[in-house]
């Protein structure tokens, strides 16, 4: 029972989180200390890179953005040590012509026996370099 409930707090957590990663950080106490990370461009360990990648993430946002947004589709623990997460990034870059991202995708964490995330992965449903072609304005438009 001690087990299921430390998993419902680690979903809540990620429920509160997510959905406010470009604004605000996230709570690191659900993460162990050799968290390893992996998404289509980055691959690092360790909670103080996990920090890092966060930050930069709300420092990008602001800078390179006028509107972005981490829209949280649902939190669900899929296996007795696994947490799905799925979700979409939506935004408008502050470029003249107001490129928009948009992109889906989930994050797969990993528990470990002390309960505690210490693998993240996250999958695109697309390659970087098709996401990044959204920042190009189209023939045409304005």
């Amino acid at each position: 029972m001690e087990y299921r409930s430390q998993v419902e707090q680690i979903v809540n957590t990620l429920k509160k989180d997510l959905p406010t990663l470009f604004e605000k950080d996230i709570s690191y106490e659900i993460y162990s200390q050799d968290i390893y990370f992996q998404d289509p461009v980055n691959k690092f360990q360790g909670k103080f890179n996990y920090r890092i990648i966060f930050w930069t993430l709300r420092f990008h946002a602001k800078l390179f953005f006028t509107e972005i947004y981490f829209d949280l589709h649902d939190v669900n623990q899929t296996e007795p040590d696994i947490i799905l997460a799925n979700w979409t990034v939506r935004g408008i870059l502050r470029l003249p012509w107001k490129a928009r991202i948009f992109f889906n995708g989930y994050s797969t964490y990993k528990l470990n026996k002390d309960v505690l995330i210490y693998e993240h992965i996250d999958t695109w449903d697309r390659p970087p370099s098709e996401i990044l072609k959204q920042f190009i304005r189209k023939g045409g438009e304005s």
